[in-house]
């Protein structure tokens, strides 16, 4: 029983690991890109992107992954057909939202005289941003990404509320199948071992670009 438990939440580990990489791997460009518009010098734009992420940063994760899978259906009457396409979708979405914040502020907190004196050395815009600004930004906001990354993972059984059979809706199937509790405790391991090496993988990467020492 043991091995058959644990090949039914290896296989169901699929897709919160699918879902986590797919945000990850979507949401940290776009949600660089969404910096960018949130301070942009058109005023419109500016207050537009802002707005957004206010609206996302401010309602629950679960009621977008409802929005984005049910509205379609009901407002247009359009089914979706792939739930874990549309679930992904929500997740790109959010946190793209909560990182565009958090390089925001990485880049608001880089002082103003590094600018004024890359001008006074004759660099541009794109120079002084890419060459100068950036790797300094890419240094300050690792931590708080990691933050968010680690969060990510656990948030990925979110899913579960739309029917997306990742780990933790399979460890309680089999959970109502068997009477044994074990399954959704073990589920826990699965959570820690993972967070336990993304928090060793940003560990290491802080202390790569921690230069200075």
């Amino acid at each position: 029983m043991f091995w058959q438990v644990t090949q039914s939440l290896l296989g169901a580990s699929l897709y919160t690991l699918g879902l986590f990489l797919i945000t990850l791997v979507f949401a940290i460009p776009f949600g660089f890109v969404v910096s960018m518009l949130s301070r942009c010098r058109f005023k419109p734009v500016r207050i537009v992107i802002r707005v957004i992420i206010w609206i996302i940063r401010g309602t629950p994760l679960m009621l977008q992954i409802i929005l984005f899978v049910y509205a379609p259906g009901l407002i247009f009457g359009i089914p979706v057909s792939n739930r874990f396409i549309w679930v992904a979708v929500a997740f790109i979405i959010n946190y793209s939202a909560y990182f565009a914040e958090i390089y925001r502020g990485g880049i608001e907190s880089i002082p103003v005289g590094q600018y004024e004196a890359c001008k006074i050395l004759g660099m541009t815009k794109g120079q002084t941003f890419f060459k100068v600004i950036l790797p300094q930004v890419v240094k300050r906001i690792v931590p708080p990404m990691g933050n968010e990354i680690i969060t990510l993972i656990k948030d990925t059984s979110l899913a579960n509320i739309v029917g997306i059979a990742e780990i933790i809706i399979t460890a309680r199937d089999v959970t109502n199948t068997t009477g044994a509790i074990w399954p959704i405790f073990y589920t826990g391991v699965f959570y820690l071992v993972f967070s336990g090496v993304l928090t060793l993988l940003l560990r290491w990467l802080e202390k790569k670009l921690n230069y200075y020492r």
